[in-house]
């Protein structure tokens, strides 16, 4: 059998319209006196869980990281919820979304453990970072820390604060081995003075999937009298926390990401004492204790906002703990069967506890975008290239709907090219 007959049949089990929503709810009561970390090696569960979704045959996908691909039970609902706004039309828009999204807010605060009157529904993870780095008090000759690793779209928005208020952005690399989380918290104490008043880190870096000690990074922060401010993006229903254990100030995360909302739904978290003190994007009627004033992006896709609720549901039935424990087997399962080998390169520490589902690998001598064309030209998997910022390979994202014997693909490959 060639590789795309291969592909196709593995994807043949997405591919019907005859999904049962309550086809999930049997599955998981039929393994709940299973743990998580026996049922992470279960092929069978997860083959069955794979035809919850429609799946292309084209290609084996390792790019989940960007967007995730949705149930068929959330893209089913999330048409309904499409069709009955605009059955309502205007109504709708005027009467019933408010209390709608107020409902959503609450679906999602319940699983970030934090208050429903620190967290607001933006489009995603840019808007919700963006919003407080543009929006924060700056003088000029103000500090802020961040990293190169940082995604680009912040980092852009401290480079045009930079020259909108006349700010001092110091730019750090997080090193891809860390020794311990001590070298980690050090490296940003090291880069604090007196004038710095806001650290930006990701909970879970972009390009590698490692996964940082924020906690540890925020005490140490306010010790010295800073704030901080988290990306999300990677780790909100990736990894299990509740958003205050972190000790942070601001959190922003994409819920298309791994919540598996569609297109056009994120979050931004303000500690209450916080809210007053950042300018909101648009400007809002709601006094200045009230995180509502940073939520005024006008007329905006409602149905998204909707499908929010299902989307908790659906990662509530599948069990965050599982649903880990699953994600983080398949990439120990590659990058332990590669690592060392040959002239491979993995970007990502080795520690378990330190990624998760993302791992980013390289091949010594090959160009990260001649890697990923390669990747997918000659064995059929969509990855993508990373290219910078100390990393240099392809970013590795599977899923829950990844099969090992679709990983086995990719070590086969690996290993051939090195």
């Amino acid at each position: 059998m060639d590789k795309r007959s291969f592909l196709k049949g593995l994807a043949l089990v997405g591919i019907g319209s005859s999904f049962k929503s309550d086809s999930i709810d049997s599955l998981i009561r039929s393994m709940e006196n299973k743990s998580a970390l026996d049922l992470a090696t279960d092929e069978n569960y997860w083959e069955a869980i794979r035809s919850h979704y429609r799946l292309k045959p084209d290609y084996i996908n390792l790019e989940s990281g960007y967007y995730n691909i949705l149930p068929t039970s959330i893209l089913e609902k999330f048409v309904e919820h499409v069709r009955e706004v605009n059955y309502q039309g205007a109504y709708y828009m005027r009467t019933v979304q408010f209390e709608n999204k107020k409902n959503m807010v609450a679906k999602v605060a319940k699983i970030a453990g934090c208050s429903t009157d620190e967290l607001v529904l933006t489009r995603n993870t840019t808007e919700s970072l963006d919003m407080i780095i543009g929006g924060f008090p700056w003088q000029p000759g103000d500090e802020a820390i961040m990293a190169e690793q940082d995604y680009g779209s912040m980092l852009e928005m401290f480079k045009q604060s930079a020259n909108r208020f006349g700010i001092i952005n110091k730019v750090l690399s997080i090193p891809n081995h860390p020794q311990n989380d001590d070298e980690i918290v050090q490296m940003y104490a090291n880069a604090i003075t007196a004038k710095t008043k806001l650290l930006m880190i990701p909970q879970m870096v972009n390009i590698t999937g490692q996964i940082l000690p924020v906690q540890k990074i925020c005490d140490m922060a306010h010790s010295k009298g800073a704030e901080v401010m988290v990306d999300g993006a990677h780790a909100f229903a990736h990894i299990q926390f509740n958003i205050p254990d972190l000790h942070c100030d601001y959190y922003g995360a994409s819920l298309h990401k791994w919540l598996s909302v569609p297109l056009g739904a994120g979050i931004l978290y303000v500690r209450k004492e916080k809210i007053k003190k950042i300018w909101p994007l648009i400007a809002e009627s709601d006094s200045l204790e009230s995180i509502g004033r940073l939520n005024h992006i006008g007329t905006h896709p409602v149905h998204t906002d909707l499908a929010i609720a299902d989307a908790v549901d659906y990662y509530q039935n599948l069990g965050p703990e599982k649903k880990e424990a699953r994600l983080r087997y398949l990439q120990q399962y590659w990058t332990t069967k590669v690592r060392g080998i040959g002239k491979i390169i993995i970007n990502t520490p080795k520690q378990p506890e330190r990624s998760c589902a993302i791992a980013n690998v390289g091949i010594d001598g090959i160009k990260p975008s001649v890697l990923a064309e390669t990747l997918l030209k000659k064995y059929q998997i969509y990855t993508v290239a990373i290219d910078g910022a100390n990393v240099h390979g392809c970013r590795i994202t599977p899923n829950v709907f990844t099969l090992t014997k679709e990983l086995d693909v990719l070590i086969n490959a690996l290993k051939e090219m090195s």
